[in-house]
């Protein structure tokens, strides 16, 4: 077979390919379909990845041993790395994972574009001006991204403190850095327009300055953002890594690299907008530096906030649930942790076998990550026509009977109504317009926020300490008793 046939095959898989990662993308849109679509997508990327290892054996003069040995060591530790955490990762450690994974793309993007330059600015063809452009956003998104993914990733799992942590100088560090690659890309791109000559060394030296800008950068951009907006960080570094990685699909000239990369990019950039929307902020707003004080568990019982707690036990609860004629589930981060997404699944279909019409409301920025209530519940097979978004679910409240809140915080405080709080302007579940209020919460510990929940002290809200899973047990086994 000619190496036309051979490329126009390879190529052929290519689109294919992409084609795939279209398909699974608008599959993903509904959590019904978004399994399939997630296999799709893998397929898509195992036709895609086959088919350059075909190109690249099918070459003239074929790869020598020593590539081949990398290329197949490195897809068995990616692949066996990626199997195993894949298996092995816990829910609540799910947007660490995601962190890691934007760390691990945005550097392999960086990296391609880095390899490619250097090969042209050591040869004997310089690069052009695209080439050039490309890079420099190849290099600088991948960088940052990085970074950035790195200290998101050590804040979600506690090895760098959740609150906003202002960095020595910050403005002055940013600015510099921003300086340093602004500079650098100027002079590399004047010298690929031929304004003027730049030598090898010195074009080096540029792209290693524009790389440690960016990486400092990721750093101090990161960093100052406090615990309660990771989810929207998350997003926007999904669409770095996306970008960087469709800038390095342009430098080798691969259109599934580019295709998938664009995907990532503006599907990333579109989430991250709608969770900043979620929140009532801009993401300029976001990155000038989050509200949150990092996840305290400090505080009194509600301090400041007025009124008194009122506790509950297990069978109290049950009595309000099985009578009731519907009930509103809102799910959090607490949920998460305790692992008891199928306990909550169990109490609320022996809810529905009394009569009682549940439904669960899922806020946008519930947990750690977009959308991580949804395949938290989809993982313990909940109903999907029983998800409902914040703005579809809150006129309902105040029809419905009981609110169970099962480790959910800031999303639920009514704090978010007056002028000057810290989470002011936020929109946020109604469950203090239920008629009654059930809060599952292991202590009176505060959110990402920092700050106390007006709800636990509304007269209607009844408080059953306990962890999620151990509270949801004992409220089934109180509703099998009623």
């Amino acid at each position: 077979m000619s190496q036309a046939w051979i490329y126009t095959v390879v190529y052929f898989a290519w689109l294919i390919g992409a084609a795939c990662f279209v398909l699974g993308l608008h599959l993903m849109n509904s959590p019904a379909t978004g399994r399939n679509g997630n296999r799709l997508s893998a397929s898509g990327m195992v036709l895609a990845v086959g088919g350059t290892f075909v190109w690249l054996l099918l070459q003239p003069g074929g790869m020598s041993g020593i590539s081949l040995a990398i290329i197949v060591v490195g897809f068995l530790l990616g692949g066996g790395a990626g199997l195993y955490t894949a298996r092995t990762v816990k829910m609540t450690a799910m947007p660490q994972l995601v962190s890691l994974f934007n760390a691990v793309g945005g550097g392999a993007a960086a990296l391609v574009a880095i390899d490619d330059f250097i090969k042209l600015a050591t040869g004997d063809v310089a690069a052009d001006l695209s080439t050039t452009i490309f890079v420099v956003l190849g290099v600088l998104f991948g960088s940052v991204t990085f970074t950035g993914s790195l200290i998101a990733g050590g804040k979600l799992q506690g090895l760098i403190p959740g609150k906003p942590i202002v960095v020595p100088g910050g403005q002055i560090v940013t600015i510099a850095v921003a300086a340093v690659a602004l500079i650098g890309t100027v002079i590399l791109v004047l010298g690929a327009a031929g304004v003027f000559a730049l030598s090898s060394g010195l074009t080096l030296v540029m792209l290693a300055l524009i790389v440690a800008a960016g990486l400092v950068f990721g750093v101090t951009m990161v960093l100052p953002i406090g615990g309660a907006d990771m989810p929207v960080v998350i997003s926007l570094l999904n669409a770095l890594t996306g970008t960087a990685a469709a800038m390095a699909g342009f430098v080798i000239g691969n259109p599934v690299l580019i295709i998938a990369g664009a995907l990532v990019g503006a599907s990333g950039t579109i989430l991250t907008n709608l969770m900043a929307t979620a929140m009532n902020r801009s993401v300029l707003n976001i990155l000038a530096g989050g509200f949150g004080t990092g996840d305290s568990t400090a505080g009194s019982a509600v301090a400041g906030a007025g009124g008194s707690v009122r506790e509950i036990s297990a069978d109290d609860a049950a009595i309000q649930l099985a009578y009731a004629q519907s009930v509103i589930i809102v799910p959090g981060y607490g949920l998460a942790v305790a692992q008891a997404q199928h306990q909550v699944r169990e109490l609320a279909e022996l809810l529905e076998a009394k009569g009682v019409d549940v439904k669960y409301a899922i806020h946008p920025v519930a947990g750690r990550m977009p959308g991580h209530m949804n395949v938290l519940l989809a993982e313990a097979n909940v109903p999907y026509p029983q998800l409902k978004e914040m703005d579809e679910i809150n006129p309902d409240f105040e029809r419905c009977d009981v609110a169970l809140v099962v480790g959910a915080n800031d999303v639920t405080n009514p704090a978010a109504r007056n002028p000057g709080s810290p989470v002011s302007g936020m929109p946020i579940l109604d469950v203090d317009h239920a008629k009654s209020i059930i809060v599952i919460k292991r202590s009176m510990g505060r959110g990402y926020a920092g700050i106390d929940n007006e709800l636990y002290t509304n007269p209607k809200t009844g408080m059953l300490f306990a962890d999620a899973k151990e509270g949801l047990q004992a409220l089934t086994a109180a509703v099998k008793a009623v």
